[in-house]
C-alpha cells in the first residue's frame, strides 16, 4: 500500500532530478548553487524527505526553469505552502493518527475537488459530533474517551475544507443504507439527516441518494474517493479504504475507470433537488 504523500515526494524527486541533469549539473553542484550540503538534494530526489515550495522555488530558479506551467506542477507536489494558514494542522495529532489517515488529510486539504461513494457511513465531512463519536465507537474497538475525543476532534477539524476560500468541491453519492443506519440511535440520526439537508444547500455541496429502488450497481464493491487538484489532473488520485490501511491509486486507467463509475452511479442517483426531498422523508419516518 502506497501512502498519497510518499508517492508525490517520490514523483517531485524525480522531476527535480530530471531538470537538474537536464542543466548538466551533479548534484554536488546544485547544492552549492542554492547553498545547502549534497545529501538534502540527494534525499529530495530520491524522496526520501520531504520538500518546502520554497525549496523548491530556489531549485527551479537555479535550473533556469521558466515555464509557469510546470513550476506550478512542482510546487503542487510539494504540497501546501506554511505561508498560506492552516497548514498540517493534523502534526498536532500525530500521536493519534495512524499515517494513512494523516495522508488521507493532507490530500483533503490541497485538493480543489472531492468525489466519494459512501454506502455504509455519511461522509466524515458532513458528520456531526454526535454521529462522529459513535461511528468512532464502533470502528475502533476499546478506545478511551481522550482518544475517541480527539478523533471527533479531527473529524471536525477537517470540515474547514469546505468553509476555507476557495472551498473544497464535494460530490457525494450516499446509498440509501447511509441514510437508513441508525447510527448512535434514533436522535442522532434525526439531527444528522437535518445536517445532511443543511449541507446539501451550501454551493460547494452536490448530494446524491442512491435508493434502494435502483437496484444492484456499480458501486455495490465498496466505497471510493476521488481527489482532483485544480492546477492539474495529473495530480488526480483514488482511495480506497481498508481495515487496516488504505490503497493509492494514480495510474490513468484507474482514475478514468473510477471516474467513469462515479459518473455512471450519478446518472442513476436521484437529483440533488430529489435527493433533498428523499432525506427530509426519511428524517419524518418514511
Amino acid at each position: 500500500m502506497q501512502h498519497g504523500p510518499a508517492v508525490r515526494r517520490r514523483k517531485l524527486g524525480a522531476e527535480l532530478r530530471s531538470l537538474r541533469t537536464g542543466t548538466g549539473l551533479t548534484s554536488g553542484e546544485a547544492a552549492r548553487l542554492v547553498g545547502w550540503h549534497q545529501s538534502k538534494v540527494s534525499r529530495i530526489e530520491t524522496g526520501a524527505s520531504g520538500v518546502k515550495p520554497a525549496d523548491v522555488r530556489l531549485l527551479l530558479d537555479a535550473y533556469g526553469v521558466r515555464d509557469a506551467q510546470l513550476r506550478e506542477l512542482l510546487l503542487v507536489l510539494a504540497g501546501p505552502d506554511e505561508s498560506a494558514g492552516r497548514h498540517h494542522w493534523w502534526h498536532a495529532y500525530r500521536g493519534v493518527l495512524p499515517p494513512t489517515y494523516r495522508d488521507f488529510i493532507s490530500l483533503e486539504s490541497q485538493a480543489g475537488t472531492m468525489r466519494t461513494l459512501e454506502t455504509s457511513v455519511v461522509p466524515g465531512l458532513l458528520q456531526t459530533p454526535e454521529y462522529a463519536r459513535a461511528v468512532t465507537r464502533a470502528a475502533v474497538d476499546g478506545l478511551d474517551d481522550e482518544r475517541v475525543d480527539a478523533l471527533v476532534e479531527v473529524r471536525l477539524a477537517r470540515q474547514d475544507v469546505l468553509r476555507s476560500q476557495p472551498p473544497l468541491e464535494l460530490d457525494a453519492v450516499l446509498d440509501e443504507a447511509v441514510l437508513r443506519r441508525e447510527v448512535g440511535g434514533p436522535e442522532v440520526m434525526e439531527h444528522q439527516l437535518e445536517r445532511l439537508v443543511e449541507a446539501a444547500r451550501l454551493p460547494q455541496v452536490r448530494l446524491q441518494v442512491l435508493p434502494f429502488a435502483a437496484g444492484a450497481h456499480i458501486g455495490v464493491t465498496g466505497p471510493f474517493v476521488i481527489f482532483s487538484f485544480s492546477s492539474t489532473s495529473d495530480l488526480d488520485v483514488v482511495v480506497l479504504d481498508h481495515l487496516t490501511s488504505s490503497l493509492y491509486l494514480e495510474r490513468k486507467e484507474d482514475l478514468q475507470a473510477y471516474t467513469e463509475a462515479f459518473n455512471a452511479l450519478q446518472f442513476h442517483a436521484l437529483s440533488p433537488e430529489d435527493s433533498l426531498d428523499y432525506i427530509a422523508a426519511i428524517g419524518d419516518g418514511a
